[in-house]
């Protein structure tokens, strides 16, 4: 796989604590389990797929708000020691810092509620600020753990100076077609396919169906992540199918958020869909073997290993 070398992304997303607790299951509604492990780990999709991008070769600037609170400087001074360009990262006084509360049972699945706290405060003001890392960058990576306005604002920036843009579409809700059709890159799991198509995506076909009608559109180029199952892409670049890479999973945390920061990293410097979906996709195989959000991504050598 030939790519330049460290290519600019520019990440428009959240930032979070995660608060993790480990049980045997996940707990049904109005149950109380007793876990096994509670720990405090560097998350937010944005945060996730910026330290991905920087770790698997990208050079990174995140543009994202965090609190004025210890998480927010813990937050700050961890992206920063990834050697992310934090600039953009904005400290917002008598603002908590995002928080997730994530559940991870025996298998490796998991159940996470959000709270965004001064992620909402990622607006178009501070978009603007940021319009050179934008119009600098060879892609833009976007998801929805900010407002939606500030995610059409950062992509309308991107397409006015024809930087292409990824847009992770989660949590998913509701999208105009206005905004989908400036998308080079969409990337969705099965729940994200279906909440967007109408599509119940559970298998090869759906997945199909799905892509095409997210391409009708205006969608560039469409993955539909599969889990276990892998990845199906249809779009503008061609199609594709590819399986899954077998491992003994501990923790699907930040599994997409590794695909989409190895596939980010690797396409935005010059790699082919199937080379970057299949880079990415090593890239997650690896995290799922390890616990945490952050903690759980690779760096470029240890996928490159994965090779030989």
């Amino acid at each position: 796989m030939s790519v330049t070398i460290s290519p600019r992304i520019a990440v428009v997303g959240s930032v979070n604590i995660d608060l993790v607790t480990r049980a045997p299951r996940l707990p049904v509604p109005g149950e109380t389990l007793l876990g096994t492990t509670f720990e405090t780990v560097h998350g937010g999709k944005g945060a996730n797929q910026a330290v991905a991008a920087a770790r698997l070769g990208a050079s990174v600037a995140m543009i994202g708000c965090v609190g004025d609170d210890a998480f927010g400087a813990r937050l700050h001074a961890a992206l920063a020691a990834e050697r992310i360009d934090v600039t953009h990262l904005h400290r917002i006084g008598g603002t908590a810092t995002g928080v997730a509360t994530i559940t991870v049972d025996d298998g490796g699945a998991n159940s996470i509620v959000v709270v965004p706290g001064a992620n909402a405060c990622v607006d178009a003001d501070r978009i603007d600020a940021a319009r050179d890392a934008i119009a600098g960058a060879a892609l833009l990576v976007c998801q929805l753990e900010v407002p939606v306005a500030t995610v059409a604002r950062a992509i309308a920036c991107a397409s006015a100076h024809h930087t292409p843009v990824l847009l992770n579409p989660a949590p998913a809700q509701p999208l105009f077609d206005a905004l989908l059709a400036r998308v080079d890159y969409l990337v969705v799991n099965e729940t994200e396919a279906e909440s967007l198509t109408g599509i119940a995506v559970g298998d090869d076909a759906s997945a199909v169906r799905a892509a095409d009608a997210l391409c009708a559109r205006g969608v560039g180029n469409v993955l539909v992540t599969l889990g276990a199952r892998g990845v199906c892409w249809r779009g503008s670049a061609g199609s594709g199918r590819h399986r899954a890479i077998a491992v003994a999973a501990v923790d699907t945390t930040a599994a997409g958020d590794t695909f989409v920061g190895g596939f980010a990293a690797a396409r935005a410097g010059g790699a082919s869909m199937d080379d970057a979906i299949g880079f990415g996709q090593r890239a997650a195989a690896i995290s799922v073997t390890r616990h945490g959000a952050q903690t759980s991504i690779p760096t470029r050598d240890e996928v490159s290993r994965m090779d030989t």
